[in-house]
């Protein structure tokens, strides 16, 4: 049996589908314009050397061992492989050693069938975790990264490894094949920052949670009576599902703008559902959303909010609008004068914790931008069509928001001669590394690698969702796999149904209330929110109580040198504190009002060759750090 008779055995038993898409079509190498001249020799080692375009996209003398040598370099300690150009498979073999998944990512399917022609992968097929991407234009990259990372927490829960310090779901490394690369460069470089927006997102988060952490909490601790009050967005799951209602989301990107003449239609044919951003601009033309979302929890995001109530504009354009908020939300938002109000889940530990026991709200879901959560309650109330406006991910024309968003005004009323609005966004557009990519109609816009992230959830959703239609409106902004756009005759036939969306609206929030609101209920949730507070006070005072007894421990023990059967006491002691904090019911609350700590650096810095003294000074500085984090006063 040939090479490939057996490695196709196997893909069609362990890959399905990927047999088929390599031998769909009849692309060849030679059909790409970049591709002049193919030649497979045979190296002084006997094995198979590919060479296009008199390169040699392998070693001529030992491909085996220069796969060996790229792997050795990379130096890698868990996480997964990325093999950027496949080839012949000899980089892809030798990480194969690694027991780690690996992601190979090949433009061209010729060369990969080649590689199945000319060598035997059947024990690489056979035993590896294997993830292909494979011609198109790359957009299963996003996709693959997602699989890779849940075997990486799959495997790290069934074999926790002790002393891994870095982030298991974490990608260790990329190996490119520069030669093969060099065929297609953007279209490489593409796939690349899809890899690098993905592998950007646990930075994000810890500078995130480094920056506003205590804002979130002090948030959370003055609106956790809400959680009590409030109805979660569970309530509304579903609710048009029934009737195919087609929902509208307004995001604020630049293309809102065009928008404007049709806001009547759309008022009449959908449910509107509004982010914080782009609020103003129903209000200032007169039109009520059906629902608005904020979840920022930061002061200046909450000023997207000024102008809407109390004034002309809008006493009257408000009395019909939902507010859909996460529990960590600058306090003042939730007293605003909003029709109704509800809350989706919790975010952050403490929410969660308080959520658990008294009313759990409903998880929608956080791709960083509000607008990502604003498709999902689009998702979680059963719409099957989603129109979109406004979701631009881009600077088109190198505009940033639709014209009189809160971002356009502040920069007017604080430009000055030497700090004019131009400079605002040419300092916006250089902080977010800025970039050009593909855009919906097909030429390049300026993006950054925050919009992009975005960009990627969106396509990640779009992808598990089949069901849901997403269009948009004048789609200028970056191009989104799965987000088609839209022909305006299609959207002004539908139907006008805005007295049947608002009767149900109508019922629906009568259910609600009906429901939520009953007497008992809310005796019942009284009693469950003041167990909840109480049982967080009183662990928070017992980790409290442990991290400053394991604080002393430690420091009594730095005084003086101690023997082998002290040494041994102390740590059975410290052992004891440390299982008194990880085993706490309120850990992971403790755990995000602590801030994060770089275990190498502080190894670094306690200048100890004594490992004893060393592990002494790293836990005290652990425990005074969860201490001094569990006193936060505007928890307690």
């Amino acid at each position: 049996m040939s090479f490939i008779e057996k490695n196709k055995k196997i893909l069609l038993d362990m890959y399905p589908g990927l047999w088929e898409e390599l031998s769909s079509g009849d692309e060849t190498l030679l059909e790409d314009n970049k591709i002049k001249d193919i030649k497979i020799e045979t190296t002084q080692t006997g094995d198979p050397t590919l060479c296009i375009n008199g390169i040699y996209i392998h070693s001529p003398r030992d491909p085996l061992r220069e796969g060996q040598r790229l792997v050795q370099a990379a130096n890698f300690e868990n996480g997964y492989v990325v093999i950027l150009g496949f080839g012949l498979g000899y980089t892809a073999l030798a990480a194969a050693g690694l027991g780690l998944p690996i992601i190979i990512i090949e433009k061209y399917k010729s060369i990969l069938l080649k590689a199945l022609e000319l060598r035997d992968f059947c024990d690489f097929l056979s035993n590896n975790k294997l993830i292909f991407v494979v011609g198109g234009f790359g957009e299963g990259v996003t996709d693959a990264l997602a699989i890779a990372n849940e075997l990486i927490s799959s495997k790290n829960d069934e074999e926790p490894k002790s002393g891994d310090k870095k982030n298991i779901g974490q990608l260790s490394f990329v190996i490119r094949n520069k030669a093969l690369i060099s065929l297609d460069e953007i279209w490489y470089k593409s796939a690349e920052d899809k890899i690098r927006t993905w592998t950007m997102r646990d930075d994000v988060n810890a500078a995130t949670h480094k920056r506003f952490g205590q804002r979130w909490v002090r948030n959370l601790s003055r609106n956790m009576s809400a959680i009590r009050d409030l109805p979660g967005v569970s309530h509304l799951a579903g609710f048009v599902s029934n009737d195919s209602i087609p929902v509208f989301l307004a995001a604020a990107g630049p293309s809102l703008d065009k928008i404007k003449p049709l806001l009547p239609d759309i008022q009449k044919r959908c449910i509107i559902v509004a982010v914080d951003t782009s609020f103003r601009f129903f209000v200032k033309n007169g039109i009520q959303p059906d629902f608005v979302l904020v979840v920022d929890p930061q002061f200046w995001n909450s000023r997207h909010l000024d102008r809407c109530f109390n004034d002309k504009i809008g006493e009257k354009t408000t009395e019909k609008t939902a507010l859909i908020a996460e529990s960590a939300v600058y306090p003042p938002v939730l007293n605003l004068p909003f029709k109704n109000k509800f809350l989706c889940g919790s975010l952050f530990p403490l929410g969660t914790f308080i959520e658990k026991q008294v009313d759990p709200k409903g998880r929608l879901g956080a791709g960083g931008s509000v607008a990502t959560t604003a498709w999902d309650f689009a998702r979680l109330l059963g719409a099957k069509d989603i129109w979109i406006a406004g979701l631009d991910l881009a600077y088109p024309d190198l505009k940033t928001h639709f014209k009189g968003a809160r971002f356009e005004e502040r920069s007017n009323s604080e430009s000055s001669r030497f700090n004019p609005v131009e400079k605002w966004v040419v300092r916006l557009l250089r902080d977010g590394f800025s970039f050009k990519a593909k855009s919906g109609t097909g030429v390049q816009v300026l993006t950054d690698r925050r919009l992009s992230l975005y960009a990627a959830w969106f396509e990640n959703q779009f992808k598990q969702n089949t069901d849901i239609k997403n269009y948009a409106l004048f789609q200028e902004g970056l191009a989104i796999s799965g987000l088609h756009s839209a022909d305006m005759q299609d959207f002004l036939a539908l139907p006008c149904r805005r007295e049947e969306i608002d009767s149900l609206i109508q019922n629906s929030r009568q259910k609600i209330d009906k429901v939520f609101n009953e007497q008992q209920k809310k005796k019942e949730r009284a009693a469950r929110y003041e167990s909840a507070v109480s049982s967080l006070k009183q662990g928070l005072d017992k980790i409290k109580t442990a991290a400053e007894e394991g604080v002393e421990i430690a420091r009594r023990a730095l005084r003086y040198p101690l023997n082998e059967q002290q040494q041994s006491k102390v740590l059975r002691e410290l052992d004891g504190v440390l299982k008194s904090v990880t085993e706490s019911d309120v850990k992971e609350v403790a755990g995000f009002l602590f801030p994060q700590m770089d275990e190498e650096n502080i190894i670094k810095e306690n200048g100890e060759n004594d490992q004893f003294r060393s592990y002494l000074k790293t836990l005290l500085k652990f425990l005074d750090g969860v201490s001094q984090a569990v006193k936060f006063d505007k928890i307690r």
